[in-house]
C-alpha cells in the first residue's frame, strides 16, 4: 500500500463524519487562539501595574504649585520642595532653575466659599442647588437679574 492510497482511505473515512470533526477542531482551535490573545493583555496589563507602581501616585516631596506654557515646547513650572519654590524653565530636552524662593504664605484674597450640602428629597436638594446657581448667576449682571425675577415670579405663581 503506497502513500497515496492511504491519503485516499483518510480522506474517504472523513468524507462522512470528516466535516463536523473538522468544524469542531477549528472552532477549537480559534477559542484557544482567543483565550491565548486574552491572556496576553491581561499578563501586559498585571505587569504594567507592577513595574510602574510610583509614576501613578503622587509625590509626597515635590508638588508642582503652577505650570504655564510659555512657547510651544517651552513651560515654565512652580514646585515646592521642602517649604521652597523653585521656579523651573522647561523646555527641549532641558530644565533650567530660574529661580529659588521662599514659599508664600496663604494669600489674603477671599476664598470662594464652598456650597452648602444639600439635603432632603431629590426636589428639595435641585430646588436648592438652583437658588445656589441662580444667586451666582444674578450677582454677575442686571439682564440675569431681571430674568431671575421672572422666575421667582413663576416660582410665586405655584
Amino acid at each position: 500500500m503506497s502513500v497515496a492510497d492511504s491519503a485516499r482511505e483518510a480522506a474517504v473515512s472523513l468524507d462522512g463524519g470528516g466535516d463536523a470533526a473538522m468544524g469542531m477542531a477549528w472552532v477549537g482551535k480559534t477559542t484557544l487562539s482567543l483565550a491565548l490573545i486574552v491572556a496576553i493583555i491581561l499578563l501586559c496589563a498585571w505587569l504594567l501595574r507592577r513595574l510602574t507602581p510610583g509614576r501613578l501616585r503622587a509625590s509626597q516631596h515635590v508638588k508642582v504649585v503652577s505650570n504655564t506654557a510659555i512657547g510651544q515646547r517651552e513651560r515654565v513650572t512652580v514646585v515646592e520642595i521642602e517649604g521652597r519654590w523653585l521656579v523651573l524653565g522647561v523646555g527641549g530636552n532641558q530644565v533650567n532653575l530660574l529661580k529659588d524662593m521662599p514659599a508664600a504664605e496663604t494669600s489674603d484674597a477671599p476664598t470662594p466659599e464652598s456650597p452648602a450640602p444639600l439635603s432632603g428629597s431629590f426636589a428639595q436638594r435641585f430646588r436648592q442647588a438652583l437658588a445656589h446657581n441662580i444667586g451666582r448667576k444674578s450677582s454677575h449682571s442686571p439682564a440675569a437679574r431681571s430674568q431671575d425675577d421672572a422666575t421667582a415670579d413663576k416660582e410665586s405663581d405655584r
